[in-house]
Parts: structure tokens; sequence; C-alpha cells
């Protein structure tokens, strides 16, 4: 296609398409970060902000990516030299470990098959085994971006309590908050990290840490050098409606707006919504005679599916073909699945006829990169969303 023609389809697991009301909110002249007017925006986020994230402690916000609420996350509860227990659930697990090596962690690195989430029993089983309390904190990511995966955090979090071990759990929620259910103080969370460009419908720039009071009490210990990632002087400024640094001004009024969106529609319905939408692209998958690559029946991602091409079809050809054709993108395959799977993002703001348009575009990519696959697809997952 030599000029696109209609609306792009930004069906990769994020960045997510942004609401208009959301770019409308951010089209805002920019106004004084250290003004009353920013103070009263501030303290409006931070306390809406807190249900999303199912809690009621602080969340610190950085302008940043999700890899730097990682860092800010080991760096403000660890001390160099500490053992972490890590899971290889994905491509994003295998970067969080490269990161935690790199500041001088000595990480347990559980290696998986990239189709399964972290296994509550091999938690309960290394931290059983780690009677001096050596593990200092448990590292998962809760919906692995690279693979359509969720793990089982509360499940996790029984293990953890089931050996008795102090270990922190830290929990990666890039792809998941404000689209999967996800409970930090219900699950006993210590740090739950995310950012702004997944769930939450906005551009790129914002990190998130949410923060218990025995990871606070952790971070009067911690070792770890750490300047701009601090959370302490980010909190002080907080209490007076401030940041301690030059904020995202602008990210923040379409945060307000995007928070204001999901309490409008409810989060109980926001996730009812994506396993609804999950469910109705993995109905498509398997009438095309396709595989997820998800393999546990328990662990399929609301938010995103990675379907697993046959041997022999190469996964980006086909995401390239319907790019061409049809103006829109589908996730790559990322790391060790690279070309051998793409993924279909079904999250944020996204409805029923959109799902339906998307499928309908990778159903014909298919055919046309010869692909062999069964018809029906698409009529699969009308049938699916039709019964909700």
């Amino acid at each position: 296609m030599a000029q696109p023609i209609g609306n792009h389809f930004l069906q990769i697991p994020g960045p997510t398409n942004v609401p208009e009301r959301v770019l409308r909110a951010m089209s805002a002249p920019t106004i004084d970060h250290r003004g009353p007017e920013f103070a009263e925006l501030t303290g409006e986020v931070l306390q809406a902000v807190r249900p999303v994230f199912g809690t009621t402690g602080p969340v610190v916000i950085y302008p940043s990516s999700g890899t730097g609420a990682w860092e800010a996350a080991l760096v403000n509860t660890l001390s160099p030299g500490d053992r972490v227990l890590a899971f290889e659930t994905g491509h994003f697990a295998v970067l969080w470990r490269e990161m935690a090596e790199k500041l001088g962690l000595r990480v347990d690195f559980v290696p998986g098959d990239w189709r399964h989430g972290v296994d509550p029993a091999v938690v309960a089983e290394r931290l059983a085994g780690d009677s001096a309390h050596e593990i200092k904190a448990v590292c998962a990511v809760h919906n692995e971006t690279s693979t359509g995966v969720t793990s089982r955090i509360a499940e996790v979090r029984r293990a953890m309590d089931e050996a008795a071990h102090p270990a922190l759990l830290l929990v990666d929620t890039i792809s998941s908050l404000g689209s999967v259910d996800y409970r930090h103080d219900e699950w006993g969370v210590d740090v739950t990290i995310s950012c702004s460009q997944k769930g939450l419908m906005l551009p790129p720039g914002l990190g998130f840490n949410a923060v218990s009071e025995k990871a606070l009490r952790a971070g009067e210990k911690a070792g770890l050098p750490r300047s701009y990632w601090d959370w302490q002087p980010v909190l002080q400024a907080n209490r007076r409606g401030f940041f301690h640094s030059t904020p995202a001004t602008n990210l923040l009024f379409g945060l307000r707006e995007a928070l204001r969106m999901l309490d409008d529609e409810g989060l109980p319905q926001v996730f009812e919504r994506h396993r609804l939408h999950s469910a109705a692209t993995r109905a498509a998958v398997r009438a095309w005679g396709l595989e997820t690559l998800c393999s546990d029946e328990r662990e399929h991602s609301p938010a995103l599916t990675a379907v697993l091409l046959p041997d022999g079809h190469d996964a980006d050809k086909v995401r390239e073909l319907i790019l061409h054709r049809f103006n829109m993108s589908l996730g790559a395959g990322l790391g060790k699945v690279a070309g051998k799977v793409f993924r279909i993002g079904h999250l944020g703001h996204f409805n029923d006829v959109s799902l339906a348009g998307t499928l309908a575009g990778v159903q014909m990519g298919l055919e046309l990169a010869g692909v062999p696959i069964d018809q029906g697809g698409v009529e699969e997952a009308l049938r699916v969303l039709k019964a909700a």
C-alpha cells in the first residue's frame, strides 16, 4: 500500500491507542509545576491511581519508561550482592534479570519454556530451601508481554507465606495494569511496577511504583546507589502536591482523564471486557487450527494473545504483509520466539467491533501469506462476543 487509507489499526500490545478524551486533555496549555493548579492536579492523580493498583498506599510516579520503574523497584529495596529469585517467563523477564545483574545483584534465575508463568510450587520449593533467608526478593512478571502468559501472583504470594519467608515480592504489571485484575494490597505485593502506554491508554513516558510499608522499611537499609530513582524525595514533594524534579505535566493531564475513563466504566467491567476479548481471540485462533503460545488454560492473558505459526512460516513476513495490505500493526515475536509468533494486542481503548476488524485483518493476512488455516476464525470470535 503506497498510501495508507483509513485509520491505522495499532494492535501491538503497547503502546496502545490513545483515546480522543486523553489526547484532548494532554493538549491543554502547560502550567507552572510549582503553582497551586498543579498541586491540585497532583493530589487528584495520586489519589485516583491507587484503586487501579488495588492499593491504599503510595504510588510513586516518574517521567520514565517501564524500564526505569524496574530499576527504581530494585535500587530502593536491595543492596549490592543481595540474592533475588526470578523466573524465565519470557523476553521481559530476561531483560529484568539482566538489569538486576548489572546492578550487582545475584539472580537465581529459574529456567522456563516461555509458555508458562511463574510456578508457585517452585517458589515454595526454592524459598523452603533458603533457611538462611539469603533471598531478599522474588521478582515476577505478572503479564509477560512477549508471550501472552499471565502468572498467578496470588498463588505466588501464598507460596511465600506458607514458606514463612521474609523476601519482598516485586511484580511487573507493565502490560496488565488497567487491563487485568490486580490487587497490590490483597496479594501482599511489596513493589508493583508499571507504565503509562498500555492499559492506562497514554503515550509512553510515565513509570510507576506502588510501594508497601515493608518496601519502604527495606529502603531505609538498601545499599544500591540511587539518586533520580530515590522514592523519598518524590514522596516528600508529593505531600505538598509537587515532584522533586520536573514532571511530565501534560502526561499527568492525560493520566487524570484516563483514570476518569476507567472509573466511568468501572474496573470490574474493564477487566471483564478484556477477558471477553481474550476469549474471543483464542476462539478464532483455535478455529484457524493454530496454537497460542500460552499452553496453560489458567494463564491466558486478557491483554494480548501470542499466536504460534507452523514450522516453515515466518511470522514477521505475515506481519509485514498485514501492515502493507491492511494498515494494521501486530506485535513481533521477541527473543527466542522471534519469527515464530505474532502478537495481537486487545487491551486499552478497545471494543468488540475493533476486535472483529482486527481478527478479519489477521485472517486475510494469514491466507494471503500462505499459512494453512481453516476458515471460520472470525465467525467463531463473533459467536463468543454475541454470547456475552
